[in-house]
């Protein structure tokens, strides 16, 4: 009995050895450093996605922003010289005299309306768009901080809304009415009425519609300076950024309005204007450094009888491409029918371990390589002037 119950204890001391048996020391840290190695593996694959999310979403915002500035500009350019009904007169091909109102001198774009003139109107609607290199003369508390060798747009044209219909009239601000019956069978009282009419006050809004008796609808003038700020909310944050100034009214005044932040990341900005000077009988319109040009005179027909093809006016197509020192002749602003745009777009943010060691081309202009960390793209684009191209074709 005593050596059965003696084997049994033994048995049972047996039993719990086995059940207690663990890992050893090695194989601890064997599967540590198994643990570690995948961890790692796990922490490495993590952060080279994070990373790589990071980058997507940096190229992503730099293409999105390119994009949205070439369109904001696109849709302003292409409503350049939109005046209602009313054409210029050296664009008004039903014209059979000599054009009155040519105008004499490029306009200043911060020029206060109270210091408008008859001459300011009509090179306000005679020159729609205008680039400078550097900023005209009244505008030096407006266009600040602008980014060096960055062009200087100026777009002008009516609003396409109706003031009082789907825009809003607001008094002070400035209006633009054409007149639609000007000769035709209404009374002399009527179509010998002015052209148009600039004004701030509603009661002076008195020319016609078609019927010669409602008074014609008035639209707000837009004029809109474009350029590139070296910062973008706070002076010195280094963000180029794409402003606008705009004629409006601001303290009971209206003139050029402080600029205000539309896409951040904008860093090169380059404008060759489009000029139309060859009419479609292949005549050169434009005597350069004179005022004797083809088209400041009468139309001439290259088929009286049906009226076809002048001579000395342009035929709506850009024969050049050109960028002004300064500011273009006024000859060529006034026959401004295209405009090529370039824009250098910059990353808001770095990349660590990248070096931007590119040079880029915006039209002629060569921007040297930064050798920085930030990624860059350039948006190039032609648009075309709607109103002022449409107006100068013919059969």
């Amino acid at each position: 009995m005593n050596k059965r119950f003696n084997g049994g204890r033994r048995s049972a001391r047996i039993f719990i050895h086995c059940a207690q048996t663990g890992f050893s020391l090695i194989e601890l840290m064997v599967a540590s450093t198994i643990g570690l190695l995948i961890m790692t593996a796990v922490l490495t694959l993590f952060l080279n996605v994070s990373r790589t999310n990071d980058e997507m979403a940096k190229t992503n915002m730099l293409i999105e922003n390119g994009r949205f500035a070439i369109q904001l500009l696109q849709n302003d350019i292409a409503h350049a010289g939109f005046w209602d009904s009313y054409i210029p007169d050296f664009d008004d091909l039903t014209v059979t005299a000599v054009p009155a109102e040519i105008p004499a001198v490029v306009p200043d774009p911060c020029l206060a309306y109270s210091s408008w003139t008859a001459a300011t109107r009509t090179s306000q609607l005679g020159v729609p768009l205008q680039v400078h290199d550097s900023p005209p003369s009244e505008c030096g508390a407006v266009i600040t901080n602008r980014r060096s060798g960055t062009d200087i747009l100026v777009v002008r044209h009516l609003n396409t809304c109706v003031a009082g219909g789907c825009e809003a009239e607001e008094s002070g601000r400035l209006y633009f009415q054409a007149s639609r019956a000007r000769g035709g069978d209404c009374p002399a009282s009527v179509s010998s009425e002015a052209p148009y009419i600039f004004s701030t006050d509603p009661a002076d809004f008195v020319l016609h519609d078609r019927d010669c008796t409602t008074i014609a609808s008035r639209r707000r003038f837009l004029s809109h300076i474009y350029y590139i700020r070296d910062y973008a909310v706070t002076l010195g944050d280094g963000v180029p950024t794409l402003v606008r100034s705009e004629l409006d009214l601001e303290a009971g005044e209206i003139k050029a309005r402080s600029a205000v932040v539309l896409i951040e990341g904008i860093e090169g900005f380059r404008v060759e204007l489009g000029v139309d000077r060859i009419s479609d009988s292949g005549r050169d319109i434009i005597v350069e450094s004179s005022d004797a040009d083809p088209y400041r005179e009468a139309v001439e027909w290259a088929d009286r009888k049906n009226l076809t093809s002048p001579v000395n006016r342009g035929d709506g197509v850009p024969d050049e491409f050109v960028h002004c020192s300064g500011v273009c002749s006024l000859d060529r602003l006034i026959n401004v029918v295209a405009v090529k745009l370039h824009l250098l777009v910059r990353a808001q943010t770095g990349t660590p371990g990248y070096t931007d060691g590119k040079s880029y081309t915006l039209g002629e202009q060569a921007v040297a390589a930064a050798n920085d960390g930030f990624k860059r793209h350039v948006f190039s684009t032609v648009v075309r002037l709607n109103n002022v191209s449409g107006r100068r074709e013919t059969p």
